[in-house]
């Protein structure tokens, strides 16, 4: 089991506070400002020199990085700003899709893929309450299947087989968000034959934001053609040629000039993420979880998220009578987390967070409902 302290010296933050949102932007490994000052250095002394020696090839090389931490082959991930931009490069792949058009996902998918899914007019949306039901809502109209692995508001880790499958037998393709699990529950890619995968940086992985990533199954790499494309997607890009001409493999599912300085500072959290391993952060983030929610039952509180180990994610998430006002009192006391609209307040411990941090933080919870002294912040809002 990893003992937390061995790493705490590493995450600045946690010397001055609980921190517990990291389902939500992780602490900063300190190698990040090492790191971007490093980027800082090659673009002073080395200049336009700096894309020749490194900077050019980071969405790829990078790429690789996250590849090995999610189960995936070298040479399947590309990295861009976001999952927006990640999913929309998807979808251009199917331009003009014909009868063939259906977009099915979960009612508890991320705002921001369903607004996407959302905009598109050649598409139709079918949204279903839960995994199972979009493995009975898929059939042969149906074009994407773009699924969260674990939901953000309560945790819950979806069942993602069962839609793999059914997607395949129906031709379809399943885009898997893996946003609230990559860094923090196993992955295997390549085992679960996903078409696509998307996510980022800012949660478990410990990469901080502008650090997005699309992993393409590599047969899938070699075929399709996304409208959504730039120049780093040429077969040749430094040859300026006046027509497109596809890079092979998954640089053709790249756009226009990288996101450099994201990547410099994703790559430490990546670093410490490869280094203790994703397997033995689960088996520390589910001894948390555990531990959170044997203490809030203790405490009488309602907890939202799974109680099942093979269903939960690394959040839990609690019931209150005023989400963000307690989420308010919670950060006056210096304890760090957040809420989420009709679901609850979300705790989420990564593997340097100590037992004492929990049992704290849950002490002070109980306090805050059961004195009333979140009352004083009714009505508080805010995004954290």
């Amino acid at each position: 089991m990893i003992d937390p302290h061995a790493y705490r010296a590493r995450f600045p933050i946690l010397a001055d506070c609980v921190y517990l949102i990291n389902h939500s932007l992780a602490a900063m490994p300190a190698k990040a400002e090492d790191n971007l000052l490093e980027y800082a250095r090659m673009w002073r002394e080395r200049g336009i020199r700096s894309w020749g020696e490194g900077w050019w090839d980071m969405p790829t090389t990078v790429g690789d990085q996250i590849a090995r931490i999610l189960g995936g082959a070298p040479g399947s991930v590309v990295m861009h700003q976001n999952v927006t931009v990640a999913e929309m490069i998807v979808i251009s792949c199917f331009r003009a899709p014909g009868e063939r058009n259906r977009v099915v996902y979960e009612e508890a998918n991320f705002p921001s893929v369903r607004y996407l899914y959302q905009a598109q007019p050649e598409l139709e949306v079918v949204a279903v309450e839960d995994d199972r039901a979009i493995v009975d809502a898929i059939d042969e109209r149906t074009l994407l299947v773009p699924i969260s692995h674990v939901l953000f508001k309560n945790g819950e880790i979806q069942d993602v087989e069962p839609i793999v499958r059914r997607a395949h037998e129906a031709g379809a393709y399943v885009v898997l968000d893996c946003y609230q699990s990559a860094g923090v529950v196993p992955l295997d890619l390549t085992g679960l034959d996903v078409d696509f995968a998307t996510g980022g940086s800012v949660k478990w992985l410990c990469g901080g934001p502008g650090a997005g990533w699309l992993y393409v199954r590599p047969d899938l790499a070699e075929r399709l053609e996304p409208t959504f494309v730039g120049w780093q997607g040429h077969a040749r890009p430094f040859a300026f040629e006046p027509e497109l001409e596809y890079a092979g493999g998954v640089r053709r599912f790249l756009t226009g000039t990288p996101n450099v300085p994201a990547l410099y500072a994703a790559t430490a959290g990546y670093d410490v993420i490869e280094e203790v391993g994703v397997e033995a952060i689960r088996e520390r983030s589910l001894a948390s979880t555990s531990l959170l929610i044997e203490l809030l039952d203790d405490a009488g509180l309602e907890v939202a998220s799974p109680r099942d180990p093979a269903r939960r994610g690394g959040t839990v998430t609690v019931r209150t009578p005023d989400h963000a006002a307690v989420h308010h009192a919670l950060g006056e006391r210096g304890i760090i987390c957040d809420f989420r609209p009709d679901a609850g307040v979300r705790i989420g411990p990564h593997f340097y967070n100590t037992e004492d941090e929990l049992r704290r933080t849950v002490a002070a919870l109980s306090d805050i409902v059961e004195s009333g002294a979140y009352e004083r912040h009714g009505g508080a809002v805010g995004r954290y």
